[in-house]
């Protein structure tokens, strides 16, 4: 009888399969990273308890690309910084990728916020455009020019906080309580250069992140990274907490006949 690929693979396969996740090869990624203030009031309404805002409202958004064995993947993160207790970190809010498997792995696995994407970075001489699209808006675009080589960064470990859930099957909440993960990086650097440019974000119904204004620009670096991580679960967070924000995951049409905010 023909292999049925449908079919139960055996014990071997599996602790084979398991190994070989847990060991991949090292992938290097150019990307361009922007950190910028925002109003302190908007981190502090986005971050679901028990984060709360850590002492300086900063936002960072990560552009990326790569090749894995031939395949091209464009990456990207829009996080806040918080803090779980007294350990600071980032918040991801939408984590934009390129392919379907990079998205499953990083929300079956990590609770990462990941959807579909156009990512790109493009480089011409010294002139840098990196710009997440989805839905027909280019909700993120950093563009500038390379003005200076930096010295390499040391190795470091960053750390950052996701829930981990699965709606309910009658619609009604979550089939548990959602998990706070802690996800660690051991991130390695072997360029970086600095950008002199700007952030521009337009608006989008799907993926608002327009709604953390650029208040004060701390840096734009246009580097290449490599990093593994680990992860696990900090606690169990009551579902009650954490539902208001579950339209943070999905792309939900309620957004768009939301009332507007006030005017500033």
């Amino acid at each position: 009888m023909a292999r049925i690929r449908y079919g139960a693979r055996p014990a071997e396969t599996l602790r084979k399969s398991s190994k070989e996740r847990s060991s991949l090869p090292e992938i290097w990624s150019t990307g361009v990273m922007a950190i910028w203030e925002t109003d302190p009031e908007v981190i502090a309404a986005i971050l679901p308890p028990p984060l709360v805002p850590a002492d300086r409202p900063l936002v960072r958004v990560n552009i990326s690309s790569c090749d894995i064995n031939g395949y091209p993947l464009g990456a990207g993160a829009v996080a806040v910084r918080c803090k779980h207790g007294d350990i600071e970190g980032d918040y991801t809010l939408t984590m934009p990728m390129t392919t379907e498997r990079a998205v499953i792995g990083g929300r079956e696995v990590f609770g990462e916020p990941k959807k579909l994407a156009d990512v790109k970075v493009e480089r011409d001489g010294d002139a840098v455009v990196a710009t997440v699209n989805r839905m027909g808006v280019t909700y993120v675009e950093v563009r500038g020019t390379v003005v200076e080589e930096l010295a390499t960064p040391e190795p470091r470990q960053t750390l950052s906080f996701y829930y981990k859930f699965l709606p309910a099957v009658d619609g009604d909440g979550f089939d548990a309580d959602p998990m706070l993960v802690h996800v660690t990086r051991n991130e390695r650097t072997r360029s970086a250069h600095r950008i002199d440019g700007e952030v521009i974000l337009r608006d989008s119904d799907f993926d608002p992140v327009a709604d953390l204004p650029v208040r004060k620009l701390i840096s734009i670096t246009l580097s290449e990274r490599t990093s593994d991580q680990q992860g696990f679960v900090a606690e169990h967070v009551k579902a009650d907490l954490v539902l208001p924000y579950i339209h943070q995951r999905y792309d939900d049409v309620q957004q768009i006949t939301d009332d507007p905010p006030p005017a500033k």
